[in-house]
């Protein structure tokens, strides 16, 4: 048995999280799960969104699935997810991005994979406020040092990018490629405006594409990415990014696809990793038995392959993708009409995802 945190989160968290519970345990992963919390809901306990027995627990077990949690105001987290990614230094953010047959789309064949640096970049939450000692005094050094001048009404965020971390992104893109047998690996950056942060993006990125001379490697302009992903995603394959721009392009490639409903979600680091939905946790629908688990189910999905449980991956994500492409017992959202009275609800559509892993008599 494999020893999994389940944290069942807020809102609809722990819908989706026992719906996607139900549909691995059907696989005959051999997952025992050890029931965490995190957000609001243990925040009213126990005074703190994130307690210590769940951190502890995803030390202890290295894996973690996790349900979407809401960040309550003023409780001196900026954000729940990015303390869980710094506390354990999940350095790569995997999304990936597949077009389903039944899922609304202007598109029909997408299957790409964003890999996002997560713990560098404007995201370090290196920054300045306005009108500070600190900051005016760093102003000052700037205005010395540098030939162009900042106002001292600024505030200021810093943009680390440091050779080591790029390299272990990028080389873990690579070595994803390799493993998955996917064929190309697209960095991207604005190293033609930012050359010395960008620009050392680049040039590390090449130096580890040396290294995998079976995987295409080419760069793009970040404004230029967003275009191409546009006018032809289907050229690509794996897409290395920044943080900041890993944010923006991954939520651009699930609209390509269908939206966050069917997005899965992963942060790896060398000593744990946790896959997520990468959707809220939509309080206004808690308890309602009304929202689409498949984002969830299919981080499920990521996780087994990240445990070498392949065939059992490939029975859960046939299963789902046989249920959506049907379009008979799905949630609302995943109809053509919103209001069409035969949607179902998550325990049903996760209902019938385990009765094809028990019947496959489908592929995706």
């Amino acid at each position: 048995m494999t020893n999994v945190t389940l944290i069942s989160g807020d809102g609809i968290g722990p819908e989706i999280a026992e719906a996607a519970r139900r549909c691995i345990d059907a696989t005959g992963a051999g997952i025992q799960w050890e029931f965490a919390e995190a957000g609001i809901d243990v925040m009213q306990r126990e005074g703190t969104p994130l307690p210590d027995a769940t951190v502890e627990s995803i030390r202890r077990n290295g894996l973690a699935l996790k349900a979407p949690i809401t960040t309550p105001v003023g409780t001196g987290f900026r954000s729940i997810n990015v303390h869980l990614r710094q506390a354990f230094d999940l350095y790569a953010c995997l999304r990936p991005c597949k077009t389903y047959k039944g899922v609304r789309s202007r598109y029909s064949d997408i299957d790409l994979v964003i890999v996002r640096e997560n713990t560098e970049d404007l995201y370090a939450g290196i920054e300045f406020e306005k009108g500070k000692d600190d900051t005016l005094e760093l102003i000052g050094w700037l205005n010395k040092h540098s030939k162009r001048q900042i106002r001292p009404d600024t505030g200021i965020s810093i943009k680390p990018i440091s050779v080591a971390g790029t390299e272990r992104i990028v080389r873990y893109a690579f070595d994803y490629a390799r493993k998955m047998g996917r064929k190309k690996v697209t960095s991207v950056h604005k190293a033609n405006i930012m050359k010395f942060s960008d620009g050392l993006w680049l040039e590390v990125s090449r130096q580890v594409a040396r290294d995998f001379p079976d995987i295409e490697f080419e760069d793009r302009i970040v404004d230029n990415m967003c275009m191409q992903l546009v006018q032809k995603p289907e050229l690509y394959d794996v897409i290395v990014l920044p943080n900041l721009y890993g944010d923006i392009l991954s939520d651009l490639c699930a609209g390509l696809v269908g939206g966050l409903g069917v997005a899965p979600g992963a942060n790896i680091g060398l000593k744990a990793a946790i896959f997520e939905a990468t959707h809220g946790s939509a309080p206004k629908y808690k308890g309602q038995n009304k929202v689409n688990p498949t984002a969830l189910i299919l981080s499920g999905v990521l996780m087994l392959r990240h445990l070498g449980k392949i065939a059992e991956a490939d029975r859960l994500e046939n299963a789902v993708a046989a249920v959506i492409a049907e379009g008979k017992s799905v949630t609302y959202d995943m109809k053509p009409d919103r209001d069409d009275p035969t949607a179902v609800g998550t325990r049903e559509m996760a209902d019938e995802i385990i009765r094809k892993i028990q019947n496959p008599k489908h592929e995706v």
